[in-house]
């Protein structure tokens, strides 16, 4: 079990804000060096069997009624893609989470109806703040959405987030594209406008194909200015308890060190 994990099972419930420094697995690591190394290689010829991209492309009527005919012959459940006559299409996306802070959600209603109407509206703001209580999101959450084919990116993190009842600006987050192509992995982030039913159904049912990712809308550096006041305290405490979490860590792991060879040494005999 990671930092991560262990801080998530003991008191990622109780902190308002914040995120792991260990964010990624060592997998996860592996998957964005992947793409971006693999980038810089020489690009390798389409094979026979690799199917066409149609992403950049704007497809007729009659190429989407037989892509969306061809994806409903390959589901295996009963979420299909429906066709209407203006060319337009609805379906399903499962979107899978992989966020690495705790989410925040609003205080209870009996909280927020409590406070008097003549209060100031700063004052009360800053209140909900405060009284916002957060969680971890378990690493392997997913989620289906029903859109349509002009639901874009931006709309998708903001229908997941009030899936979730989740408060955080959803500029903080960002849909990511997954594919494994060559027995690499692929992630690309999908910008604002782009349009993930077209996505899926340009690539088909097939997951290992493509996949929707949400992740928080950074890969290095912390964009501070979109978190609150009372968010980037609870940070810090979150930084504050995870340092002394490894601290008791290395501790013990010396300490165990420590007495296996005090143990050892009690095995040597002295000369007499």
């Amino acid at each position: 079990m990671t930092d991560c994990e262990r801080l998530d099972m003991t008191w990622g419930s109780s902190a308002s804000s914040g995120y792991c420094s260990q964010s990624d697995s060592e997998h996860e690591l592996e998957q964005f060096y992947t793409a971006r190394t693999s980038l810089r290689k020489t690009r390798r010829r389409k094979e026979k069997d690799e199917p066409v991209d149609c992403r950049n492309q704007e497809l007729t009527l009659s190429e989407i009624q037989q892509k969306v005919k061809e994806y409903n012959a390959q589901v295996n459940s009963n979420l299909f893609m429906v066709l209407n006559r203006d060319g337009s299409y609805t379906g399903f996306i499962k979107v899978q989470f992989k966020l690495a802070r705790p989410v925040s959600l609003p205080p209870p209603r009996s909280m927020s109806s409590s406070s008097s109407s003549g209060r100031d509206d700063s004052c009360q703001e800053d209140k909900a703040l405060k009284q916002r209580t957060s969680f971890y999101l378990p690493r392997d959450t997913v989620k289906h959405l029903h859109i349509s084919s002009s639901t874009r990116s931006r709309e998708v993190i903001e229908a997941l987030l009030r899936k979730f009842t989740v408060v955080d600006n959803p500029a903080k987050f960002s849909l990511f594209e997954r594919s494994e192509r060559h027995n690499q992995v692929y992630l690309r982030k999908l910008a604002d406008d782009e349009r993930p039913l077209f996505l899926r159904l340009c690539a088909g049912p097939n997951e290992k194909v493509l996949s929707l990712v949400l992740k928080e809308n950074e890969t290095g550096e912390v964009n501070w200015d979109a978190f609150s006041f009372p968010e980037l305290q609870n940070f810090l405490r979150i930084l504050q308890r995870e340092e002394e979490d490894h601290v008791r860590q290395i501790v013990r792991r010396y300490a165990l060190a420590r007495d296996k060879m005090k143990e050892a040494l009690k095995n040597f005999s002295t000369p007499g």
